[in-house]
């Protein structure tokens, strides 16, 4: 039986050293709070290092991708490179001594309310298994929504002769030149790993299911700017404006565009729009080929699709996302996490629970929601601290 350490006291638990958890423990820090960031990978950010493709770069310009209080120097490239993007992440947490344990596995957290603290276990696995206790006023979930890779069952793909892989373990098209590659998901990262692959050769095929917004980096850094000022079935007439300037009719190379604005769903979805890294030019000439049925089955290395359709490749990448975990250690049964591991509430009423339980970056609004998350929460944590810390000092 693995030895179980003596809880430790904290004021404040964070549960993730993303870029979420970062900026919450700079901001509480900012204001005084200690907090603890207990993050399972061995790193901060690991999703920019250990899960992102090699020719990533961030789609929002530096201006939207700074944490709080850190913005990007004006040397930096205007769309940071996933390692810059790294790279800043570690002098972020070192700028602000965020204190973090990382390789430790959080595996249950529940509210006692005799103690009127959050109980939190945690595996360190660094040592093959040693359980931590700590207890916390305050619990932040910021582990986000890419907990585990998620692959769709596929009857026979366990029997496929080539190379399969997730999106998260893609780093570049090496040694697929001339190969028939399938990517099956039209997300951001579908989209620029066929691009990618058709770029070294590859003889690409994508499928696109779902109805999407094509945008451009330059448009939707416009359509942010115009944010701040604008309604956004304003801005969102613009942006297609723009798009159809630039693009044309995508709908005649299989890319059909939803009914509600790009700008309107992302404020009101978990979907983005698809920011354009090259992939149209390459759909428009055939070098890579949309395929609009879902994949059904495998049988050796033939695709079998919805419509009925069979294609033979060497290899698939399945660009289709992740599920957040959180609902397998969190116990908590407030309402401020959902089935499906994210903020069960929208914006901008998802950020508070009850309890001191919070959460930060888990309502699918990217680096700029994660911004904001951290400084209302720590704005709260500070202020229901207070009272307490001016009582021991005597005030």
């Amino acid at each position: 039986m693995a030895a179980v350490a003596a809880a430790a006291e904290e004021d404040v638990i964070i549960v993730g050293a993303g870029q979420s958890g970062l900026a919450v423990a700079a901001c509480l820090s900012l204001r005084g709070v200690r907090a603890l960031v207990l993050e399972r990978d061995d790193c901060v950010g690991s999703l920019w290092r250990k899960r992102a493709y090699d020719r990533l770069h961030l789609h929002l310009g530096k201006k939207y991708s700074a944490l709080p209080h850190a913005p990007h120097p004006d040397s930096a490239p205007t769309y940071l490179h996933r390692d810059e993007y790294a790279a800043y992440l570690d002098g972020y947490a070192a700028r602000f001594a965020v204190r973090t344990r990382l390789r430790r596995e959080v595996r249950c957290a529940r509210y006692d309310r005799a103690t009127a603290r959050w109980e939190v276990e945690a595996v360190d696995l660094g040592t093959g298994g040693q359980t931590e206790r700590y207890m916390a006023r305050f619990l932040v979930v910021a582990s986000g929504e890419n907990g585990e890779k998620f692959v769709p069952e596929v009857p026979g793909l366990e029997a496929f002769p080539g190379q399969v892989m997730h999106a998260a373990e893609y780093r570049s098209a090496e040694g697929m030149r001339g190969k028939a590659v399938l990517v099956v998901g039209s997300g951001n990262s579908g989209m620029e790993i066929a691009y990618d692959l058709a770029a070294a050769g590859a003889v690409t095929s994508i499928v696109v299911r779902s109805e999407l917004h094509l945008v451009t980096k330059e448009i939707w850094s416009v359509a942010m700017a115009l944010y701040p000022y604008l309604p956004a079935w304003v801005i969102d007439k613009l942006v297609l404006l723009m798009c159809a300037v630039v693009f044309g009719d995508t709908s005649r190379h299989g890319l059909r565009r939803p009914a509600v604005g790009p700008f309107t769903m992302k404020l009101t979805t978990p979907a983005y729009p698809v920011v354009d890294v090259g992939t149209y030019a390459k759909i428009r000439t055939g070098e890579i080929r949309v395929l609009p049925a879902g994949v059904k089955s495998v049988r050796g290395n033939v695709v079998e699709f919805g419509d009925g359709k069979r294609h033979p490749f060497d290899a698939i990448v399945f660009a289709t996302g992740y599920r957040s975990t959180v609902r397998q250690w969190l116990k908590s049964e407030d309402g401020l996490i959902g089935d499906d591991g994210m903020a069960a509430r929208s914006y901008p009423e998802h950020w508070k629970g009850e309890n001191g339980l919070y959460c930060a970056g888990m309502v699918r609004r990217g680096i700029y929601g994660s911004c904001e998350d951290a400084e209302l929460i720590a704005t709260d944590i500070s202020k229901l601290l207070r009272p307490q810390q001016e009582q021991g000092n005597g005030f």
